[in-house]
């Protein structure tokens, strides 16, 4: 059998937004501590990080962010997992692992399709070229080879399209933060329900060989 779509909730900031995402199933949530109009302070995540069990994972997400700032953040805010979205290098991603977070590398489809693991990263999150910007890329084109193992499909996703992308994907996780939104960074607590609801409800076919989850 396949395993569960894992959901990833982004870019919370409040109590109302968090607490729906872990009511309605969400595997994942997600802090922004990069420069967004989605940006919280370690203080606020760690306040609404406390309201979300231990049997889902806490994110703080980073973009071309000093590495001693990120380990402090993280620390401060109690996130369990790193997202990192710019140009961080191996011995990056190396230097958090070992400290003891998960790693998720966010990075965009150019000229090849990325692989899991190429910086040592725990997860692959396959994005936009532009990260929160609500716009899909071209994840339902033919020349796209959907990756090996866990990696989560990102970009422009929303309770009307998330299903046909996973059908056209077959991704192991999904995310989202614009599509869940009533304007630019404000989650929408109806559109967070119907993208959990939507998304649990995809049809996701068996992957081929060569896309076997890890």
């Amino acid at each position: 059998m396949p395993t569960p779509l894992f959901i990833k909730v982004c870019g919370l900031r409040t109590e109302q937004a968090v607490d729906t995402a872990v009511q309605e199933g969400a595997d994942a949530i997600g802090f922004v501590f990069s420069t967004s109009p989605r940006q919280v302070d370690a203080t606020t995540a760690r306040a609404l990080a406390r309201r979300v069990p231990e049997t889902l994972l806490t994110v703080g997400v980073f973009r071309d962010q000093p590495l001693d700032d990120v380990r402090a953040l993280a620390e401060r805010s109690g996130v369990r997992a790193v997202q990192l979205h710019g140009d961080e290098d191996r011995g990056y991603y190396d230097a958090l692992g070992a400290a003891g977070w998960t790693t998720i590398r966010g990075t965009a489809v150019r000229d090849r399709v990325p692989r899991r693991g190429e910086l040592g990263e725990d997860l692959l999150l396959l994005d936009a070229t532009v990260p929160g910007a609500g716009v899909p890329w071209d994840w339902s084109g033919e020349q796209f080879t959907p990756p090996e193992g866990k990696w989560l499909l990102a970009g422009g996703l929303t309770p009307h399209n998330v299903q046909d992308a996973v059908r056209a994907t077959r991704p192991w996780g999904v995310d989202v933060s614009s599509g869940i939104e009533s304007r630019r960074g404000v989650k929408d607590p109806a559109l967070i329900t119907s993208f959990l609801r939507a998304a649990r409800t995809a049809d996701r076919p068996r992957p081929r060989p060569e896309g076997r989850p890890a």
